[in-house]
């Protein structure tokens, strides 16, 4: 049987480089290339594929709907090929990855499948970080994080994770006691409790239920989502979170309040520097995360 025809690795390297920093002069860097020389590359690959994978504009390389094909047909055989030789190689070494992690999001989305993750990639193993400032941390101390975050701040890669709504979140008994309808009267007794970091999901909330006025008994603020969420249980006051979190949470005692819908002003984030989806522990769990769809 005739063997197949390989295409160039080095331009399939330029490649695959080049879609996951998403600039062709970090690529080019990474590589040690000129960028020109890297142009060249991918060219080669263009002439063996038979297909123009990248649209070129000045500096700017955008991929095309074939080049996005390609990339998907061929990364995962890729990483299978990564896979079977560090499966076979005796000075293969664990894979740490330093990663930063809210509380809630771990607990609720991340580790319940991080098996998963371990199964597909025995080797990777990853540091928990939980403290304050994640993003700040991001590319010093830390090698990527899942933040809760508006935006992440530009110079970052981030994929967002999720769309939630703003919830109010009671237990059963504070529910009953306000009733079918939130006032202003009905809630002057309550107490809220808010997130210090999330202070823009309360206004989005009081905004949407017309209840800007509304002056409420007290107000306090927490730094854990988790003992919000407790709190609330405990008939200690209204937590203003996502409906994801209630619905995670799967906790009995507790309920939402009616009113209008509100879409949160935050969503969950994945960010890391550019350059660090070249670090194999950040691109398998990056990848892994993103097909897993937490």
């Amino acid at each position: 049987m005739p063997s197949r025809r390989l295409p160039p690795l080095r331009a399939l390297e330029a490649f695959m480089r080049t879609v996951r920093l998403g600039s062709a002069r970090a690529a080019a860097e990474e590589i040690g290339l000129s960028p020109s020389a890297l142009s060249r590359r991918i060219t080669n690959l263009e002439e063996f594929v038979g297909k123009k994978l990248f649209t070129r504009a000045r500096q700017s390389m955008q991929l095309t709907d074939e080049g996005q094909a390609f990339y998907e047909a061929v990364n995962p055989h890729l990483e299978a090929l990564a896979r079977a030789v560090e499966s076979q190689s005796d000075n293969v070494s664990l894979l740490r990855l330093r990663l930063g992690v809210l509380p809630m999001f771990g607990s609720q989305r991340l580790f319940p499948r991080l098996g998963e993750l371990r199964k597909r990639h025995p080797l990777l193993h990853i540091d928990i970080d939980t403290a304050p400032h994640l993003e700040d941390r991001v590319g010093d101390t830390l090698d990527a994080a899942i933040i809760l975050s508006r935006g992440p701040a530009s110079g970052l890669h981030a994929v967002r994770l999720d769309h939630n709504l703003v919830h109010a979140i009671c237990s059963r008994d504070v529910a009953d006691a306000i009733g079918d309808a939130i006032t202003p009267e009905s809630l002057s007794r309550q107490t809220f409790l808010i997130h210090n970091e999330l202070p823009e999901s309360f206004v989005a909330w009081k905004k949407a239920n017309d209840l800007e006025d509304m002056d409420p008994a007290a107000i306090d603020h927490y730094d854990s989502g988790q003992l919000m969420l407790e709190a609330a249980a405990q008939g200690l006051g209204i937590a203003i979170m996502h409906d994801d979190h209630l619905r995670r949470a799967a906790d009995n005692r507790l309920t939402n309040l009616p009113g209008a819908e509100v879409q949160s002003p935050y969503s969950y984030w994945f960010v890391c520097k550019p350059t660090a989806l070249e670090m194999r522990p950040v691109r398998l769990f990056h990848d892994w995360l993103v097909r897993a769809g937490l």
